[in-house]
Formats: C-alpha cells, structure tokens, sequence
C-alpha cells in the first residue's frame, strides 16, 4: 500500500469511496435520512476536486484502487477521513493517520482534533484521541451525533 498525495485524477474514486463509505459502514449508527443528508444521492453536491486540492489530502493506494483518504488542514483539523467500506480494518486508517501525524508533527501544530462519527469513534480512540464533547450537527435538514475528538502531540 502506498500513502501518497491526492491528485485530480483522483476525483471520481475519492467521491465514489466517500458516498460508498458512509452509506453502507456508516448505517450501522445512523438512519436512512441522516444517510442521505450526509451522502445525498448527487455525490457530487461538493466540489470534490477543489476540496481535496485546497486541503492536505492523503490517498491510500494499492495497484490504482483508492482504499482510503483523509483531509488535514493547517490549524490541525482532520475532515473527511474514510476507508473504503471492503477494506476496513485492514491497517489503512492507522496508516493514513500516521502519516497526517508526522506532517503535523513537521509543521508544528501542537494539536490535532477531529469530530468523529459514532462510526469513527473507536478508531480514534485507538490512535490516542480523547473524548472532548459530543455534538448534534444539522446537516441537510438532519441532525446527527458526531464527536470532537483531539490529541496532543509533541
């Protein structure tokens, strides 16, 4: 597996893995309709493209199939973080997250937070987050239960 930097060409699997993630791993937690207002049927309601190249995007690649992306941003926020749904538990998150931790660690930034789905929650925790409060957030119309997480590091 190879951890590399996002790349346009990356678009259509990033967006693919994203809506295919959260609709079937993410079910287990969440309802129909908090479904589909985090992953709309139009998986292109964002500019995906943009997104990824505004933000540190990472890629989890094997043989050209993206397995894993997440998204850092300077002030130590992680956004999008998403494993593809036939490959969970495999390592690619925690790698994913090792290499979002050394870049922070390289550019300084003393803090990393995220706010973790109920789906997300054990992994960060795994990877050392604590627990800072749990949140409702309106999206589209649905509220759903996330969870700031952050984590120190030196």
């Amino acid at each position: 597996m190879k951890i590399r930097f996002f790349k346009k060409s990356d678009t259509e699997q990033v967006t693919r893995l994203f809506s295919d993630t959260v609709r079937i791993v993410n079910k287990q937690h969440y309802s129909e309709e908090q479904i589909r207002a985090w992953a709309p049927d139009n998986i292109h309601f964002q500019d995906w493209e943009k997104a990824c190249l505004e933000k540190f995007t990472l890629v989890a690649e094997i043989d050209g199939m993206i397995l894993g992306f997440a998204q850092f941003e300077d002030n130590g926020h992680i956004d999008c973080f998403y494993c593809h749904h036939e490959h969970q538990r495999q390592g690619i998150g925690s790698k994913l997250y090792e290499a979002i931790e050394a870049y922070a660690y390289k550019k300084g930034i003393a803090k990393i937070y995220t706010e973790a789905s109920i789906t997300a929650r054990p992994f960060f925790l795994k990877m050392g987050f604590k627990h800072v409060q749990k949140q409702k957030v309106l999206v589209r119309g649905e509220v759903l239960i996330n969870y700031v997480m952050e984590k120190g590091i030196a």
